[in-house]
């Protein structure tokens, strides 16, 4: 057989094995924007941990998970989405770990069209649900959940008035507004009002305005270890009232700077921080063990925080999400994230590490008050306090 038959029958054998063999399907890309360094770093590295215990496929298709740091630095996690987007061609964004970054993301993901599901505390994030806030979704209870429980539990102990110290971010801002608000419905007067930065190392200055003011109770808006800044000077100079922290506080790395001086002292907290204190009906109490159970055995007795429960939660969403969306388009495609943010808003009667999930095209959060408890810190424990 000359040359030209043996090239007819090659390639005609080629393309009957092209055709026996099964398309290649493309996988879920998920990007990660998170705190992995900076002075929201105690954030950020649970939620990272927590990614190597999320599935590795989805409804049969393999999921890439990309994780980029944002450095707490807004501009930088910005520069992070937008390569996740336009390099990486992400399905979908879990991210970032702190309100600023997260509210400064919107504009981006909207834009692009890319669901994307927030590790941050702040209302603002999601409210309100407008044509850019449609995109965004988020996993943590909200401040004005977590200010409600901080009003509550001081007016029940007798609180009547209450100074605040806050980050000078977004944060600080949208905790004191929601705090305020809050302190007003429980007759709680509010004496004082300061701010500082994540990098300061003191705050004399701040809390000796605070003790003059002579408040029942102080209340700490910030997050991660840099929170511990203000409770620590408080005892120092002899503060004997109730402090607050924001929820923010919720990790290992925070009792461990703020010690001794943070006996004594109250949040409003993730179920999971508490989970086995909690009552067996309680919606959260199963699958926060469940996470529990899972984190510990990969990273160490006692390492679990309310952060890693968010990114696991996130992880839930979506792998709830993903089979519906299939349905209407294939990953990497638009048809694909308009079907998952969708997926997404329509999620009902979903229970999670957190809480049960039901959202509407109004609340994209969907928890409840069940969502958020308050606890003590005593000894470098969390106490669950009932209500």
């Amino acid at each position: 057989m000359h040359a030209r038959g043996w090239r007819t029958i090659a390639a005609a054998l080629c393309m009957s094995l092209a055709a026996a063999a099964p398309a290649q399907t493309p996988p879920i890309r998920i990007g990660l924007v998170l705190s992995l360094t900076g002075p929201a770093a105690s954030l950020g590295i649970p939620a990272r941990d927590t990614v190597a215990l999320l599935p590795r496929t989805l409804a049969g298709r393999q999921v890439d998970y990309i994780i980029l740091d944002d450095a707490s630095d807004t501009t930088q996690a910005v520069q992070d989405t937008k390569k996740l987007i336009t390099e990486d061609h992400v399905d979908a964004i879990i991210g970032s770990s702190i309100t600023p970054n997260s509210l400064a993301m919107i504009d981006v993901v909207a834009e692009a069209e890319t669901p994307t599901i927030s590790l941050a505390s702040s209302a603002k994030i999601i409210e309100p649900v407008d044509a850019r806030r449609r995109w965004v979704f988020k996993t943590p209870q909200t401040d004005a959940m977590m200010a409600s429980a901080i009003a509550e539990h001081a007016s029940n102990h007798g609180v009547k008035t209450m100074a605040y110290i806050g980050q000078a971010d977004a944060l600080g801002e949208t905790f004191y507004a929601e705090i305020s608000k809050f302190a007003q419905l429980h007759k709680i007067g509010i004496v004082a009002n300061e701010r500082f930065n994540r990098t300061d190392t003191s705050v004399t200055g701040q809390v000796l305005k605070i003790i003059a003011a002579k408040p029942d109770a102080v209340v700490v808006g910030a997050a991660g270890t840099p929170a511990a800044l203000p409770p620590k000077t408080l005892r120092e100079r002899g503060y004997q009232g109730l402090i607050y922290h924001n929820h923010g506080t919720g990790n290992r790395d925070f009792l461990r700077v703020c010690g001794a001086d943070c006996n004594g002292t109250f949040l409003p907290a993730s179920p999971v921080l508490v989970a086995a204190q909690l009552p067996d009906d309680h919606p959260a109490k199963h699958l926060a063990l469940e996470y529990i159970k899972l984190y510990e055995a990969k990273y160490g007795a006692g390492s679990v925080s309310a952060f890693g429960s968010y990114a696991w939660d996130a992880g839930m969403l979506l792998n709830r999400a993903v089979p519906i969306a299939l349905k209407q388009g294939a990953p990497g495609t638009p048809e694909f994230r308009r079907a998952l943010r969708d997926a997404l808003e329509q999620t009902r009667d979903f229970a999670d590490s957190n809480g049960l999930v039901n959202m509407t095209p109004s609340d994209h959060i969907g928890l409840d008050q069940r969502a958020r408890v308050i606890a003590e810190i005593r000894d470098g424990k969390w106490i669950y306090q009932p209500r």
